[in-house]
């Protein structure tokens, strides 16, 4: 694997971590969520255009077994997940294009109101997420 696709393997890997934070954000992640996950991954981010530089089935592991990994180790919260989201978006700011952002912003909106709507942990790390997406 060279530099570039590295790269973008770690974007998947960070987007499985904010799609974590979101689902835990209320310290609970619960079957809703996790399901809305693996089908919100398929749905939207095997077709996304930067797909190309790594395949479909790496893009979704490194999402899915970030997230799943998460789920089950007990060392990591939602906020440390994001600052780490964060972080990775502020060094590599080529890979969050307009598009790559409102996609992003879709689905953590629709991981949070998988269960029962959206509570205001939810919402109040939502706002933090539009505010770092427009940045850039």
């Amino acid at each position: 694997m060279n530099l570039e696709d590295h790269t973008t393997y770690r974007f998947f890997q960070n987007l499985g971590k904010l799609f974590f934070a979101f689902a835990s954000v209320d310290n609970n992640v619960r079957e809703e969520e996790v399901k809305a996950v693996q089908q919100l991954v398929r749905k939207y981010w095997l077709d996304a255009d930067i797909i190309n530089k790594i395949s479909k089935r790496d893009a979704e592991d490194a999402i899915l077994i970030t997230f799943d990994w998460l789920c089950k180790d007990n060392d990591y919260n939602a906020e440390a997940c994001y600052d780490s989201f964060i972080s990775f978006k502020k060094q590599n700011e080529l890979f969050f294009t307009d598009s790559i952002n409102s996609l992003i912003l879709k689905t953590v909106g629709k991981i949070a109101a998988s269960f029962s709507g959206q509570n205001k942990s939810e919402l109040i790390l939502l706002a933090k997420l539009n505010i770092e997406l427009k940045k850039g």
